[in-house]
């Protein structure tokens, strides 16, 4: 089985204001890196559009309907100081949450050994009634509770995007079947994930990281913490939330990883998939600012996928 990729044009269309890191050619220098012969072996898909049961078993209907109804037919709707939707904006939301969705599909149908969602915009900071940091639906926990619609009794997703996933962490909170694991600079926006928080049901995992820190100490506490704490869950599926913005280019973080460091922990949780859920995995891209950095990382990612 190979590894399947969820990408489509529409997520280069996303709009934000001139000079927003969260911009169009984002999408296109990952494409462009997942284009070169060596991912020859993808399955490349198109993520269809999320049904609305999707996006409810984390985001209430009122909140769903409010996003769609602010969509701008011209111009640009805002949410907060970063977080803006266009024309083209809610498609792109809906396809990214819909390419998480159908890719938990296409694993439980045995159809690919796992995935990667190439979308934008992100998703981990969206709150279940809030949207927020570049993100209106939180794709890797609507991924992870259609894994449970499934049959996953407990899943997990996992995050080592440079800024704490508070929207995950808000939604899995206090459910005892959901696992959320996180490395992050700390202080960092969006000023969540301090490790003595744990969780309803000590559920929640956090590993902040010191500014300046490198991959040292991001693979001793994913070695030492998250990893041990993620399959002492015994998870039945597992989404990463793969942010790069942790990489020592990027201009938004102050972490100091390289490509190596992505690879690592991939091979890490895919290990830990194979051992625990049936080597059940997918990944839905989050940040990664700094674009030869962004897709270099990303395709170390991909490449790690494919091997695993």
């Amino acid at each position: 089985m190979t590894t399947i990729l969820y990408s489509h044009p529409v997520f280069q269309r996303h709009e934000v204001p001139p000079g927003h890191v969260e911009h169009a050619d984002r999408y296109a220098a990952v494409d462009r890196a997942l284009e070169a012969p060596e991912f020859d072996a993808l399955e490349r898909r198109a993520p269809p559009l999320a049904a609305k049961d999707d996006i409810e078993r984390v985001h209430p209907e009122r909140f769903r309907q409010a996003v769609e109804d602010a969509a701008p037919k011209t111009g640009l709707a805002q949410f907060d100081a970063d977080t803006f939707m266009g024309p083209s904006s809610l498609e792109a939301a809906m396809r990214a949450a819909g390419g998480a969705v159908a890719a938990v599909d296409a694993i439980f149908a045995g159809e690919a050994r796992n995935a990667f969602v190439a979308a934008r915009p992100p998703g981990h900071h969206a709150e279940p009634e809030r949207a927020m940091g570049f993100c209106f639906f939180n794709n890797a926990a609507i991924a992870a509770m259609h894994a449970r619609s499934l049959g996953a009794q407990r899943v997990a997703v996992v995050d080592f995007d440079v800024h704490h996933g508070n929207g995950t962490e808000a939604a899995f909170w206090h459910n005892e079947n959901a696992f959320f694991a996180s490395s992050h600079e700390w202080p960092q926006y969006p000023g969540t994930g301090r490790e003595s928080d744990r969780g309803a049901f000590d559920n929640i995992c956090n590993a902040p990281l010191a500014t300046g820190e490198s991959g040292e100490a991001f693979r001793r506490v994913w070695g030492e913490k998250l990893l041990p704490a993620l399959s002492d869950f015994e998870p039945q599926f597992i989404v990463i939330s793969a942010g790069f913005d942790a990489h020592a280019a990027d201009p938004v973080g102050g972490l100091n990883l390289v490509e190596d460091d992505f690879a690592w922990a991939t091979q890490e949780i895919a290990a830990i998939a194979r051992d625990k859920a049936e080597s059940r995995v997918i990944s839905v891209l989050e940040g990664g600012y700094d674009l030869p950095a962004l897709a270099s990382s990303a395709a170390a990612h991909v490449r790690a996928l494919m091997a695993a």
